[in-house]
């Protein structure tokens, strides 16, 4: 890819070049990737004329066309797989063995998408299961919602695109794509694989451009039919006081935790708990961000873990063997230092890490911090896990619960009964057992509760939150 390549927006099966670019620079070595559009309330306006005409050919595209499309975006995203990595590590700053991987799961994202498409049904309802409910059959069948407006983050600009594109295509919605300021050439990349797969002009529209004017202009409209969200409570809270009636999926933040019994074999669980804690760079929704540790196991947890971290090696994202590369961009660095200096300041240790090389943030170990830290109470995006000690379970799941999160959690035990225990008690949208909150495969139903956000991802879920549910009743009476 040429530093100097001007990107142009895709609507209505078109490449469209804009009124002005900004450039795209690489968090790590700060060089120009290229230069990308900044779409006009006209683009947007476009884009969303094109999506909404697009409905009915959609709508009426038949299973096996929607699921035909889909595996000829499998088939073309394997051959180029080395590329879409590559430009998700130049983007994104991600690690290009963390970009591979991503580039993997977004494959099989799109195959689970092509499984689904032929898999949408609804159900036979026995009325007269009521009084009066005699001699009338009635079932349920789905239908596409719309026109979607998908907004997704820069962390995996792969594959949470495919939480979009695949279950809306799947279940023959249009789309109107706005990615990430910082990793739009994946999500234009991904377009080219769907218009080289057949799809219908207009049923894929991507423009770039910022939040509070392509991203607003997107929630308000009254054509779009849905929003789906993948970014900061924040700014999803924002979007469900704009978007009136239409339907809204909302993925958003956390602060992630596991929680270690005392018969727990550390050397077993280490390795799992540094890839939770500093995988990407921690820049992930479910990154392992709290670590609660038995007193009895403390000491050597804390100790292992630190031996472990000093084997991380950070540099630059397209070598093979590099673990940590450069945060998304420099003011996140920056906030990242003023939450560890407040931690200190308030009496919690720095046990490794706290330091930058430039975008660098070197991974970072913080004990003893209180829950109302920032680096505790809210999502540090960064590669920073606190260790903290408890006397019991219970100790642990209330200082877990203590948060305006609720994604995923964790729990490494032992006992059954322990396990049982954490299952019910832990206020999050997913429990994990004998695992960090940190996995994620992409069938599974994946959200949370709280300021974590509502509705759920994975294929055949976000599928029901993209479709219509319809009641027919044949009254057999006449």
């Amino acid at each position: 890819m040429q530093t100097t390549e001007k990107k142009k927006l895709y609507i209505n099966g078109e490449w469209v070049e804009s009124e002005s670019y900004t450039p795209l620079l690489s968090p790590y070595s700060r060089e120009v990737l290229a230069e990308i559009p900044i779409a006009t309330k006209q683009d947007v306006n476009w884009a969303i004329v094109a999506a909404d005409e697009a409905r009915r050919t959609m709508a009426q595209l038949p299973a096996h066309e929607r699921s035909a499309i889909l595996e000829r975006v499998v088939s073309l995203l394997q051959q180029r797989a080395d590329e879409a990595a590559k430009l998700v590590a130049l983007e994104a700053a991600k690690p290009i063995t963390t970009a591979k991987a991503e580039v993997a799961r977004t494959i099989q994202t799109y195959k689970f998408a092509a499984e689904e498409a032929k898999r949408i049904h609804g159900e036979t309802i026995p009325l007269d299961a009521a009084p009066g409910g005699e001699n009338r059959i009635a079932f349920t069948v789905r239908e596409p919602i719309g026109v979607i407006g998908a907004i997704t983050p820069f962390n995996f600009p792969l594959n949470l695109v495919a939480h979009k594109l695949g279950p809306a295509i799947a279940s023959g919605n249009t789309v109107v794509l706005k990615p990430a300021s910082q990793t739009p050439l994946s999500a234009y990349f991904i377009a080219e694989l769907f218009e080289q797969a057949g799809l219908p002009k207009g049923a894929l529209n991507v423009v770039t451009g910022s939040g509070k004017t392509v991203g607003d202009q997107i929630v308000a409209d009254t054509r779009i039919n849905m929003v789906t969200f993948t970014g900061s409570p924040e700014v999803g809270i924002s979007i469900r006081n704009k978007a009136g009636l239409k339907r809204v999926t909302l993925e958003l933040g956390s602060n992630s935790a596991v929680i270690i019994d005392e018969h727990v074999d550390i050397d077993r669980i280490i390795p799992r708990c540094i890839v939770g804690a500093f995988s990407f760079q921690g820049q992930v929704c479910i990154s392992l961000q709290r670590i609660y540790v038995h007193e009895k196991k403390y000491k050597e947890f804390v100790e292992k873990f630190v031996v472990a971290v000093k084997q991380l090696k950070v540099g630059d994202p397209l070598d093979p063997s590099t673990d940590v590369s450069a945060l998304i961009s420099e003011k996140d660095v920056e906030r990242s230092l003023q939450w560890i200096e407040e931690a200190k300041q308030g009496g919690a240790t720095v046990a490794i890490g706290g330091e930058r090389q430039g975008n660098i943030l070197l991974p970072t170990v913080i004990l003893g911090a209180a829950p109302t830290m920032k680096v505790s109470c809210q999502e540090v995006f960064a590669p920073i896990v606190l260790i903290n000690q408890v006397s019991s379970i219970d100790e642990a799941i209330e200082l877990v619960n203590d948060s305006r999160y609720g994604l995923q959690a964790g729990v490494y035990t032992n006992n059954v009964h322990v396990a049982w225990e954490a299952a019910e008690k832990l206020h999050v949208g997913g429990v994990l057992i004998n695992d960090i909150p940190t996995f994620r495969v992409d069938h599974m139903p994946y959200g949370g509760v709280k300021e974590s956000g509502f509705g759920r991802e994975g294929i055949r879920y976000a599928i029901e939150e993209m479709t219509e549910l319809k009641l027919i009743i044949f009254n057999r009476n006449r």
